[in-house]
């Protein structure tokens, strides 16, 4: 792996010169302006505060970013993970999501060395936009008490929006927060999509929220985002306060949950930006840069981070050449923290809360979503409707869970439908095939998909109500398998139909069935005899012992 990677520096840095480093320092620019308000925005959506948030942003466009599988990718705090951080927040503290956080590295450097990132593409495209709306979801019930200035108590959304009814919260608006949080959400919404490519909707909402909130506001009418101390170090840090060794085994499962979504979220975003830029991810690469960025960050008292396609995407648009665009935009995040962090700390929670409303709104993938619904696919629409769900009443893994598990079922389901249809004998197909013109008492069952336990009572049926029939040709071409119930259950109908006089006639056997048949001794007990090739050769055979060797070929 370090062989690789020395030799794609190698190929992505040949030929850089002076025009490729300005294309670089101009994307880094244009993706810090993205990053700066989201990174303040999702650091308190975490459970943390804005300072967390921009230490998690500048560390992991060093870290990660010099060490991705790939030149484009972007890491920092995003949406998805605030939201599952927010609940580990509420039990553990910011120190058990900064212990999580580290432990979280750790397993996704396991990850790559076993090659678990594969199995993100088996992941179905409706769980992965349920799993994607869920989070929006999260997140804009996260933010409600900073939206509206209200307080609510609980270890989960749901808990939160319960207690404003139960009274251990208080629904009691701020109508200057509200204020603060409309204009964000006006200003993005109305705002020109062409001159977002020159500065963000996010960071317009954010900057004229500051300077009204300055200008026409004493400080404390508003909760503001406070203090952002000039060092990349937080007082919340690992350094400073140490691991939360006393619930360590009780993080081991937030830990998973947040190692599993930052592998999903950066591989997916590795996989789209990679069409984009026409460069294929290293996948096993990108967990190890990933695990390593979120050892690390912790460590500073940073949020867990992942790949964001947001600011990959904003990265490639911009001309970005070389992976050196997220260590400039780190470099500008720095620069912001140190000489800007006096006026950062007067912006309004509220309009943080508006950023973030409308990038939950934004979040979700409506192209997909409507196609889901308006095309009516009802296994897609069962596995997006189930993750989404349980994204917000559970968590990420059970989520995950939970749609491929219904993919699943929902595949065997269709798989395993079998059809059976029942036919007279065509005359004309039988000409110059057969001496007799008269088949009056022959029916022909077509039996085509899986036979086993859960589909065999369909078939037995179907026989059943054709015992008054002397003879029943039973073309089973199209089932690929059988198990010995199934085979059993038929062997118990054949014999109790010969005892009224009808006799079945077995055709197209295929090999995989035969063998089970040869297993289970089914074609011993119903003899050799009543298996053919074709129909057609079951009709000759049966008319030769109807009507004597005449009419043999």
């Amino acid at each position: 792996m370090f062989k690789k990677y020395i030799s794609d520096l190698k190929t992505e840095f040949r030929g850089y010169n002076g025009k490729k480093l300005t294309q670089d320092l101009m994307a880094g620019l244009t993706v810090a302006a993205v990053a700066l308000p989201l990174a303040l925005a999702f650091g308190v959506s975490s459970g943390a505060d804005a300072a967390s948030g921009l230490v998690t942003a500048i560390v992991a466009g060093i870290v990660i970013g010099v060490l991705s599988g790939a030149s484009y990718q972007i890491s920092g705090p995003t949406g998805a993970m605030a939201a599952i951080l927010l609940s580990v927040s509420a039990k553990f503290g910011i120190t058990g999501v900064l212990t999580a956080g580290f432990l979280s590295g750790a397993i996704l450097i396991i990850a790559a060395v076993c090659r678990v990132g594969k199995l993100v593409s088996y992941l179905p495209a409706p769980v992965i936009t349920g799993f994607t709306s869920g989070i929006a979801i999260i997140i804009a019930l996260g933010q409600i008490d900073n939206f509206f200035g209200t307080h609510s108590v609980g270890e989960n959304q749901i808990e939160k929006i319960g207690s404003y009814f139960s009274g251990t919260g208080s629904f009691e608006p701020n109508w200057w927060a509200v204020m603060f949080g409309g204009l964000v959400v006006l200003i993005m919404v109305v705002y020109p999509k062409k001159w977002n490519a020159v500065v963000p909707s996010s960071l317009v909402g954010i900057i004229v929220a500051l300077i009204v909130n300055m200008v026409f506001f004493e400080q404390g009418t508003v909760a503001e985002v406070g203090a952002i101390p000039s060092s990349l170090i937080t007082d919340d840090s690992i350094i400073r306060k140490g691991f939360d060794l006393a619930n360590i085994t009780s993080l081991i499962m937030p830990a998973v949950s947040i190692a599993a979504l930052g592998m999903i979220e950066s591989l997916l975003c590795g996989a789209s930006a990679g069409k984009m830029k026409g460069e294929r991810l290293d996948a096993s690469r990108e967990l190890v840069a990933q695990g390593i960025g979120n050892m690390i960050i912790p460590l500073l008292g940073g949020v867990p981070a992942t790949a964001a396609i947001a600011r990959t995407s904003v990265a490639i648009k911009s001309g970005g050449q070389t992976r050196l665009v997220s260590v400039f935009h780190s470099v500008v995040l720095i620069l912001s923290m140190f000489l800007l962090g006096g006026v950062m700390s007067r912006i309004p929670m509220a309009a943080l809360a508006g950023v973030l409303m409308v990038t939950a709104f934004r979040m979700n993938d409506w192209a997909a979503i409507k196609s889901i619904f308006r095309k009516k696919f009802k296994s897609s629409i069962l596995q997006y409707v189930l993750t989404m769900v349980s994204t917000v009443v559970f968590d990420l893994t059970v989520a995950i869970v939970i749609g491929v598990v219904a993919a699943m079922v929902v595949f065997v389901v269709k798989s395993s439908e079998l059809r059976v249809t029942s036919s007279d004998i065509d005359e004309d197909k039988l000409k110059g095939k057969v001496k007799s013109g008269h088949h009056e008492e022959f029916k022909v069952v077509y039996v085509s998909g899986p036979l086993f336990f859960g589909t065999q009572e369909k078939l037995i049926n179907q026989l059943e109500a054709l015992a008054g029939n002397p003879q029943i040709i039973l073309s089973m071409r199209g089932v690929p398998t059988a198990d010995d119930i199934s085979l059993s259950e038929l062997e118990r109908l054949y014999k109790a139909l010969r005892e009224k006089g009808t006799q079945i006639s077995f055709t197209g056997v295929q090999t995989a069935v035969s063998e089970m048949m040869d297993r289970a001794g089914f074609r011993e007990r119903i003899g050799e005899e009543h298996f053919y090739w074709d129909a057609v050769a079951a009709i000759k055979a049966l008319e030769v012992r109807e009507y004597g060797s005449d009419y043999a070929d």
